[in-house]
Protein backbone atom coordinates (compact mmCIF):
# COMPACT_ATOMS: atom_id res chain seq x y z
CA UNK A 1 0.00 0.00 0.00
CA UNK A 2 1.31 3.48 -1.30
CA UNK A 3 1.31 6.11 2.03
CA UNK A 4 1.57 9.28 1.89
CA UNK A 5 1.19 12.15 4.24
CA UNK A 6 1.36 15.96 3.69
CA UNK A 7 -0.90 15.81 0.63
CA UNK A 8 -1.87 18.71 -0.90
CA UNK A 9 -4.74 20.02 -2.79
CA UNK A 10 -3.37 22.05 -6.28
CA UNK A 11 -4.64 25.17 -5.06
CA UNK A 12 -2.51 25.01 -1.74
CA UNK A 13 0.66 23.28 -4.00
CA UNK A 14 0.29 27.26 -5.50
CA UNK A 15 0.35 28.79 -2.41
CA UNK A 16 3.27 27.09 -0.99
CA UNK A 17 4.97 27.60 -4.32
CA UNK A 18 4.47 31.82 -4.13
CA UNK A 19 6.41 31.67 -0.75
CA UNK A 20 9.79 31.33 -2.70
CA UNK A 21 11.85 34.36 -3.54
CA UNK A 22 12.61 35.27 -7.08
CA UNK A 23 16.24 34.80 -8.24
CA UNK A 24 18.82 37.54 -7.88
CA UNK A 25 19.25 40.82 -10.58
CA UNK A 26 21.99 41.56 -13.43
CA UNK A 27 22.17 43.96 -15.98
CA UNK A 28 21.41 42.75 -19.22
CA UNK A 29 22.39 44.39 -22.45
CA UNK A 30 19.55 45.60 -24.45
CA UNK A 31 20.34 42.78 -27.48
CA UNK A 32 20.02 40.38 -24.78
CA UNK A 33 16.55 41.37 -22.86
CA UNK A 34 14.09 39.79 -24.46
CA UNK A 35 12.00 37.34 -22.88
CA UNK A 36 13.82 38.79 -19.57
CA UNK A 37 11.94 39.70 -16.11
CA UNK A 38 12.86 43.34 -15.52
CA UNK A 39 13.76 43.44 -11.54
CA UNK A 40 13.03 47.10 -11.75
CA UNK A 41 10.54 49.52 -12.73
CA UNK A 42 11.21 51.44 -16.05
CA UNK A 43 10.98 55.36 -16.32
CA UNK A 44 10.87 57.44 -18.91
CA UNK A 45 13.94 59.67 -18.99
CA UNK A 46 12.47 61.71 -21.24
CA UNK A 47 9.68 62.75 -23.86
CA UNK A 48 8.53 60.18 -26.61
CA UNK A 49 9.34 61.28 -29.70
CA UNK A 50 10.72 64.77 -27.91
CA UNK A 51 9.05 66.52 -30.59
CA UNK A 52 5.95 67.49 -33.01
CA UNK A 53 6.34 64.36 -35.42
CA UNK A 54 3.78 64.18 -38.88
CA UNK A 55 2.09 60.86 -39.03
CA UNK A 56 1.32 60.91 -42.78
CA UNK A 57 2.93 62.31 -46.17
CA UNK A 58 1.55 65.91 -46.72
CA UNK A 59 2.02 69.35 -46.34
CA UNK A 60 3.00 70.90 -42.58
CA UNK A 61 0.93 73.85 -42.63
CA UNK A 62 -1.41 76.42 -39.97
CA UNK A 63 -4.57 74.22 -39.48
CA UNK A 64 -6.33 77.55 -39.42
CA UNK A 65 -5.28 78.21 -43.33
CA UNK A 66 -7.53 75.40 -44.48
CA UNK A 67 -10.82 76.21 -42.72
CA UNK A 68 -13.47 76.13 -45.54
CA UNK A 69 -11.48 74.03 -47.56
CA UNK A 70 -13.00 71.52 -50.36
CA UNK A 71 -12.48 70.48 -53.69
CA UNK A 72 -15.06 73.09 -54.71
CA UNK A 73 -13.13 75.70 -53.13
CA UNK A 74 -9.60 74.62 -52.36
CA UNK A 75 -7.24 76.85 -50.40
CA UNK A 76 -3.97 77.76 -52.45
CA UNK A 77 -0.90 78.18 -49.90
CA UNK A 78 2.73 78.97 -50.80
CA UNK A 79 5.13 76.21 -50.38
CA UNK A 80 8.45 77.61 -48.65
CA UNK A 81 10.55 74.52 -48.59
CA UNK A 82 10.70 70.52 -48.17
CA UNK A 83 11.64 68.95 -44.29
CA UNK A 84 13.88 66.27 -44.27
CA UNK A 85 14.01 63.00 -43.00
CA UNK A 86 15.86 62.92 -39.21
CA UNK A 87 16.53 67.30 -39.39
CA UNK A 88 15.76 70.08 -37.93
CA UNK A 89 13.20 72.22 -39.90
CA UNK A 90 15.32 75.17 -41.69
CA UNK A 91 12.28 77.24 -42.20
CA UNK A 92 8.78 78.42 -40.09
CA UNK A 93 5.45 78.37 -41.46
CA UNK A 94 3.78 81.45 -41.25
CA UNK A 95 0.03 82.74 -42.60
CA UNK A 96 -0.76 81.03 -46.05
CA UNK A 97 2.49 78.82 -46.25
CA UNK A 98 3.18 75.04 -46.32
CA UNK A 99 6.49 73.09 -46.17
CA UNK A 100 6.49 69.32 -47.63
CA UNK A 101 6.93 66.88 -45.23
CA UNK A 102 7.06 62.94 -45.08
CA UNK A 103 6.04 60.42 -42.55
CA UNK A 104 8.34 60.79 -39.07
CA UNK A 105 9.40 64.02 -39.99
CA UNK A 106 9.83 67.21 -37.42
CA UNK A 107 6.72 69.80 -38.01
CA UNK A 108 8.35 73.49 -38.86
CA UNK A 109 7.89 76.16 -36.17
CA UNK A 110 4.28 77.88 -36.32
CA UNK A 111 2.37 74.28 -37.95
CA UNK A 112 0.23 72.80 -36.22
CA UNK A 113 -1.23 70.18 -38.49
CA UNK A 114 -0.37 67.85 -41.92
CA UNK A 115 -2.95 67.69 -44.94
CA UNK A 116 -2.31 64.22 -46.23
CA UNK A 117 -0.56 64.67 -50.01
CA UNK A 118 -3.99 62.71 -51.26
CA UNK A 119 -5.84 65.84 -50.58
CA UNK A 120 -3.04 68.49 -52.00
CA UNK A 121 -2.05 68.61 -55.11
CA UNK A 122 0.80 70.60 -56.31
CA UNK A 123 -0.11 73.44 -58.89
CA UNK A 124 3.35 74.85 -59.51
CA UNK A 125 7.08 74.67 -57.17
CA UNK A 126 5.61 77.40 -55.10
CA UNK A 127 1.79 76.62 -55.00
CA UNK A 128 0.18 73.80 -53.46
CA UNK A 129 -3.83 73.26 -53.35
CA UNK A 130 -5.65 72.08 -50.35
CA UNK A 131 -9.01 70.84 -50.90
CA UNK A 132 -9.52 69.07 -47.26
CA UNK A 133 -9.97 71.24 -44.26
CA UNK A 134 -7.93 69.83 -41.11
CA UNK A 135 -8.17 70.78 -37.69
CA UNK A 136 -4.99 71.58 -35.03
CA UNK A 137 -2.47 68.78 -34.45
CA UNK A 138 -4.36 66.38 -36.85
CA UNK A 139 -2.11 64.04 -38.38
CA UNK A 140 0.32 64.71 -35.52
CA UNK A 141 1.96 63.34 -32.80
CA UNK A 142 2.68 65.31 -29.92
CA UNK A 143 6.55 65.03 -28.21
CA UNK A 144 5.08 63.20 -25.44
CA UNK A 145 2.00 61.28 -26.63
CA UNK A 146 4.57 58.16 -26.14
CA UNK A 147 5.68 58.42 -22.78
CA UNK A 148 5.98 61.86 -21.05
CA UNK A 149 9.16 62.29 -18.96
CA UNK A 150 9.30 60.39 -15.87
CA UNK A 151 6.25 58.48 -16.22
CA UNK A 152 6.17 54.41 -15.75
CA UNK A 153 7.26 52.92 -19.37
CA UNK A 154 7.62 49.07 -18.15
CA UNK A 155 6.99 47.78 -14.68
CA UNK A 156 9.66 45.65 -11.95
CA UNK A 157 7.92 41.82 -13.10
CA UNK A 158 7.13 42.77 -17.08
CA UNK A 159 8.55 39.88 -18.92
CA UNK A 160 9.80 42.26 -22.03
CA UNK A 161 8.23 41.50 -25.44
CA UNK A 162 9.79 42.53 -28.92
CA UNK A 163 7.69 45.82 -28.70
CA UNK A 164 9.14 46.22 -25.46
CA UNK A 165 12.20 45.94 -26.04
CA UNK A 166 11.55 48.57 -29.17
CA UNK A 167 10.47 51.04 -26.52
CA UNK A 168 13.56 50.46 -24.64
CA UNK A 169 15.56 51.45 -27.65
CA UNK A 170 13.50 54.35 -28.43
CA UNK A 171 14.14 56.01 -24.53
CA UNK A 172 17.94 55.08 -25.03
CA UNK A 173 17.84 52.62 -22.89
CA UNK A 174 21.16 50.27 -23.82
CA UNK A 175 20.56 47.95 -20.78
CA UNK A 176 18.55 46.86 -17.92
CA UNK A 177 18.14 45.22 -14.72
CA UNK A 178 16.60 42.29 -14.96
CA UNK A 179 16.47 38.76 -12.84
CA UNK A 180 19.13 36.55 -13.61
CA UNK A 181 17.21 33.27 -15.69
CA UNK A 182 16.71 30.55 -13.05
CA UNK A 183 18.78 27.70 -13.00
CA UNK A 184 17.35 24.13 -13.08
CA UNK A 185 19.33 20.78 -11.79
CA UNK A 186 17.54 18.04 -13.67
CA UNK A 187 18.30 14.52 -12.17
CA UNK A 188 16.44 11.45 -13.90
CA UNK A 189 16.52 8.28 -11.43
CA UNK A 190 15.94 4.43 -11.85
CA UNK A 191 17.96 1.16 -12.16
CA UNK A 192 16.07 0.93 -15.39
CA UNK A 193 17.03 4.57 -16.81
CA UNK A 194 19.79 3.94 -19.79
CA UNK A 195 21.22 6.70 -21.96
CA UNK A 196 19.43 7.63 -24.77
CA UNK A 197 22.37 5.98 -26.94
CA UNK A 198 22.27 3.06 -25.52
CA UNK A 199 19.91 -0.30 -26.86
CA UNK A 200 17.48 -0.75 -23.65
CA UNK A 201 17.72 -4.71 -22.75
CA UNK A 202 14.22 -5.57 -21.52
CA UNK A 203 13.23 -4.20 -18.66
CA UNK A 204 15.14 -1.31 -19.15
CA UNK A 205 13.88 2.48 -20.79
CA UNK A 206 15.96 5.48 -22.16
CA UNK A 207 16.38 8.69 -20.19
CA UNK A 208 13.16 10.61 -21.76
CA UNK A 209 12.82 12.70 -18.42
CA UNK A 210 16.24 14.52 -18.37
CA UNK A 211 15.17 15.52 -22.43
CA UNK A 212 11.63 16.45 -21.91
CA UNK A 213 12.19 18.73 -18.30
CA UNK A 214 15.24 20.23 -19.95
CA UNK A 215 13.21 21.33 -22.97
CA UNK A 216 10.53 22.56 -20.68
CA UNK A 217 13.44 24.57 -18.99
CA UNK A 218 14.18 26.42 -22.10
CA UNK A 219 10.63 27.15 -23.09
CA UNK A 220 9.93 28.34 -19.39
CA UNK A 221 13.03 30.87 -19.63
CA UNK A 222 15.28 28.92 -17.73
CA UNK A 223 18.60 27.37 -17.57
CA UNK A 224 18.42 22.92 -17.61
CA UNK A 225 21.54 22.22 -15.61
CA UNK A 226 21.82 18.03 -16.47
CA UNK A 227 23.48 16.22 -13.30
CA UNK A 228 23.14 12.88 -14.58
CA UNK A 229 21.55 9.53 -14.21
CA UNK A 230 21.73 8.14 -10.93
CA UNK A 231 20.78 4.67 -9.40
CA UNK A 232 18.28 4.07 -7.03
CA UNK A 233 21.55 4.83 -4.24
CA UNK A 234 21.07 6.87 -1.32
CA UNK A 235 25.16 7.86 -1.84
CA UNK A 236 24.81 8.43 -4.99
CA UNK A 237 21.83 10.38 -5.50
CA UNK A 238 22.65 12.51 -2.08
CA UNK A 239 26.21 13.66 -4.13
CA UNK A 240 23.76 14.38 -7.13
CA UNK A 241 21.29 16.15 -5.01
CA UNK A 242 24.40 18.40 -3.28
CA UNK A 243 25.69 19.05 -6.84
CA UNK A 244 22.51 20.36 -7.89
CA UNK A 245 22.12 22.56 -4.95
CA UNK A 246 25.66 24.39 -6.34
CA UNK A 247 25.10 24.78 -9.46
CA UNK A 248 21.08 25.83 -9.36
CA UNK A 249 18.66 27.48 -7.81
CA UNK A 250 16.30 24.50 -7.46
CA UNK A 251 15.99 20.73 -8.08
CA UNK A 252 14.36 18.53 -9.82
CA UNK A 253 14.38 14.90 -9.32
CA UNK A 254 12.74 12.45 -11.79
CA UNK A 255 12.01 9.01 -10.87
CA UNK A 256 10.87 7.29 -8.15
CA UNK A 257 7.57 5.80 -9.04
CA UNK A 258 7.73 2.83 -6.98
CA UNK A 259 7.40 2.98 -3.04
CA UNK A 260 10.54 2.16 -2.44
CA UNK A 261 12.63 4.57 -4.67
CA UNK A 262 10.01 7.57 -3.57
CA UNK A 263 11.36 6.91 -0.18
CA UNK A 264 14.93 6.93 -1.21
CA UNK A 265 14.03 10.39 -2.25
CA UNK A 266 12.90 11.58 0.99
CA UNK A 267 15.12 9.98 2.75
CA UNK A 268 17.84 11.80 0.40
CA UNK A 269 16.15 15.68 0.75
CA UNK A 270 15.98 14.65 4.66
CA UNK A 271 19.86 13.89 4.99
CA UNK A 272 20.58 17.95 4.37
CA UNK A 273 20.67 20.58 7.00
CA UNK A 274 17.42 22.74 6.76
CA UNK A 275 15.55 20.26 5.17
CA UNK A 276 11.89 20.66 5.12
CA UNK A 277 8.96 18.35 3.35
CA UNK A 278 6.21 20.76 2.37
CA UNK A 279 4.22 18.57 -0.32
CA UNK A 280 4.53 14.67 0.05
CA UNK A 281 1.91 13.85 -2.51
CA UNK A 282 -1.14 16.21 -4.20
CA UNK A 283 -4.86 15.25 -4.56
CA UNK A 284 -4.76 15.40 -8.60
CA UNK A 285 -4.56 12.08 -11.93
CA UNK A 286 -1.61 12.00 -12.89
CA UNK A 287 0.98 13.01 -10.25
CA UNK A 288 0.05 11.82 -7.01
CA UNK A 289 3.28 10.81 -5.92
CA UNK A 290 5.05 14.35 -6.11
CA UNK A 291 7.76 15.81 -3.70
CA UNK A 292 8.14 19.54 -2.58
CA UNK A 293 10.75 20.39 -0.21
CA UNK A 294 12.71 23.47 1.04
CA UNK A 295 16.52 22.94 1.54
CA UNK A 296 17.76 26.36 2.81
CA UNK A 297 16.01 29.01 0.74
CA UNK A 298 15.88 26.55 -2.49
CA UNK A 299 13.08 24.23 -3.60
CA UNK A 300 13.85 20.53 -4.47
CA UNK A 301 11.36 18.53 -6.48
CA UNK A 302 11.05 14.93 -6.63
CA UNK A 303 8.31 13.96 -9.57
CA UNK A 304 7.10 11.08 -10.70
CA UNK A 305 8.91 8.28 -13.13
CA UNK A 306 6.52 8.19 -16.06
CA UNK A 307 6.83 10.84 -18.61
CA UNK A 308 3.13 11.86 -19.23
CA UNK A 309 3.02 12.11 -14.93
CA UNK A 310 5.85 14.48 -14.45
CA UNK A 311 4.98 16.31 -18.00
CA UNK A 312 1.24 17.29 -16.43
CA UNK A 313 3.23 18.48 -12.87
CA UNK A 314 5.29 20.56 -14.96
CA UNK A 315 2.28 22.11 -16.53
CA UNK A 316 0.22 22.58 -13.63
CA UNK A 317 3.16 23.29 -11.06
CA UNK A 318 6.12 23.87 -12.39
CA UNK A 319 5.34 26.78 -15.05
CA UNK A 320 4.18 29.21 -12.33
CA UNK A 321 6.73 28.09 -10.21
CA UNK A 322 9.43 29.25 -12.65
CA UNK A 323 7.61 32.65 -13.11
CA UNK A 324 8.05 32.95 -9.55
CA UNK A 325 11.62 32.28 -9.93
CA UNK A 326 12.12 34.78 -12.73
CA UNK A 327 10.42 37.55 -10.50
CA UNK A 328 7.56 37.58 -12.98
CA UNK A 329 4.63 39.80 -11.97
CA UNK A 330 0.84 39.10 -11.32
CA UNK A 331 1.47 35.09 -9.89
CA UNK A 332 -1.70 33.55 -11.15
CA UNK A 333 -0.42 30.08 -10.93
CA UNK A 334 -0.86 29.36 -14.30
CA UNK A 335 1.34 28.33 -16.61
CA UNK A 336 -0.75 27.92 -19.58
CA UNK A 337 -2.61 29.90 -21.84
CA UNK A 338 -6.58 29.26 -21.82
CA UNK A 339 -8.70 28.37 -24.21
CA UNK A 340 -12.05 27.86 -24.33
CA UNK A 341 -13.95 24.57 -26.08
CA UNK A 342 -16.76 22.37 -25.93
CA UNK A 343 -16.47 19.63 -24.94
CA UNK A 344 -17.03 16.49 -27.27
CA UNK A 345 -18.05 13.57 -24.70
CA UNK A 346 -18.79 12.97 -20.79
CA UNK A 347 -15.96 12.59 -19.06
CA UNK A 348 -16.11 10.51 -15.46
CA UNK A 349 -13.83 11.06 -12.82
CA UNK A 350 -13.55 10.37 -8.97
CA UNK A 351 -14.27 12.71 -6.83
CA UNK A 352 -11.59 13.76 -4.66
CA UNK A 353 -8.98 14.50 -6.73
CA UNK A 354 -8.09 17.33 -9.68
CA UNK A 355 -8.44 14.93 -13.07
CA UNK A 356 -5.94 16.49 -15.65
CA UNK A 357 -6.83 14.88 -18.96
CA UNK A 358 -4.98 15.20 -22.16
CA UNK A 359 -7.21 16.59 -24.76
CA UNK A 360 -6.89 17.17 -28.77
CA UNK A 361 -8.19 20.87 -30.37
CA UNK A 362 -10.40 20.88 -33.35
CA UNK A 363 -11.74 23.64 -34.74
CA UNK A 364 -15.36 23.43 -35.64
CA UNK A 365 -17.38 26.50 -37.63
CA UNK A 366 -16.63 29.27 -34.97
CA UNK A 367 -15.72 27.28 -31.99
CA UNK A 368 -12.92 24.87 -30.50
CA UNK A 369 -13.75 21.24 -30.02
CA UNK A 370 -11.96 19.32 -26.95
CA UNK A 371 -11.23 15.84 -27.70
CA UNK A 372 -10.35 13.67 -24.77
CA UNK A 373 -7.25 11.84 -25.03
CA UNK A 374 -7.19 8.57 -22.95
CA UNK A 375 -4.50 6.38 -22.01
CA UNK A 376 -2.08 5.37 -19.14
CA UNK A 377 -0.20 7.59 -17.28
CA UNK A 378 3.36 5.88 -18.64
CA UNK A 379 1.99 6.76 -22.04
CA UNK A 380 3.65 9.65 -23.46
CA UNK A 381 2.08 9.35 -26.91
CA UNK A 382 -1.28 10.85 -25.71
CA UNK A 383 1.00 13.66 -24.49
CA UNK A 384 2.52 14.06 -28.08
CA UNK A 385 -0.44 13.47 -29.71
CA UNK A 386 -2.33 16.34 -27.09
CA UNK A 387 -3.00 20.40 -27.58
CA UNK A 388 -3.91 20.65 -23.78
CA UNK A 389 -4.71 19.74 -20.26
CA UNK A 390 -7.98 19.67 -18.87
CA UNK A 391 -8.93 20.07 -15.36
CA UNK A 392 -11.92 18.14 -13.85
CA UNK A 393 -12.32 19.78 -10.56
CA UNK A 394 -12.24 17.19 -7.71
CA UNK A 395 -15.69 18.37 -6.35
CA UNK A 396 -17.75 16.77 -9.43
CA UNK A 397 -17.99 13.68 -10.76
CA UNK A 398 -17.39 14.70 -14.21
CA UNK A 399 -17.39 16.80 -16.89
CA UNK A 400 -20.87 16.19 -19.84
CA UNK A 401 -20.97 16.14 -23.44
CA UNK A 402 -21.11 19.99 -25.17
CA UNK A 403 -20.04 21.30 -21.54
CA UNK A 404 -17.97 24.65 -22.55
CA UNK A 405 -14.85 23.93 -20.47
CA UNK A 406 -11.37 26.21 -19.96
CA UNK A 407 -8.29 23.87 -21.64
CA UNK A 408 -4.63 24.48 -20.44
CA UNK A 409 -3.12 24.43 -24.12
CA UNK A 410 0.73 23.68 -24.20
CA UNK A 411 3.04 26.05 -26.19
CA UNK A 412 4.31 25.39 -29.37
Amino acid sequence: MTLFFKVKTTEEVLEIIKGFEPVAEETVSLAQSFSRVLSRDVVSPEDLPGFLRSTVDGYAIRAKDSFGANESLPALLEVVGEIGMGQVPSVAIHKGQAAKISTGGMLPEGADGVVMVEYSQLLDEKTVEVSRAISPQENVIQPDDDFKKGSLVLPKGARLRPQDVGVLAGLGFKEVWAHKRPRVAVISTGDEVIPVDQKPYPGQVRDINTYTLSAFCIQEGAEPQVIGLCRDNFEDLQTMVEKGLNRANTVWISGGSSVGTRDLTLKVIESFDGSELLVHGISISPGKPTIIARIGAQAVFGLPGHTASAMVVADVFLAPFLKRLSGEGGFSGKGCGVVRARLSRNIESASGRDDYIRVKLTRKGQEWIAEPLFGKSGLISTLVDADGLLRVDRNTEGLYQDQIVDVMVFRS
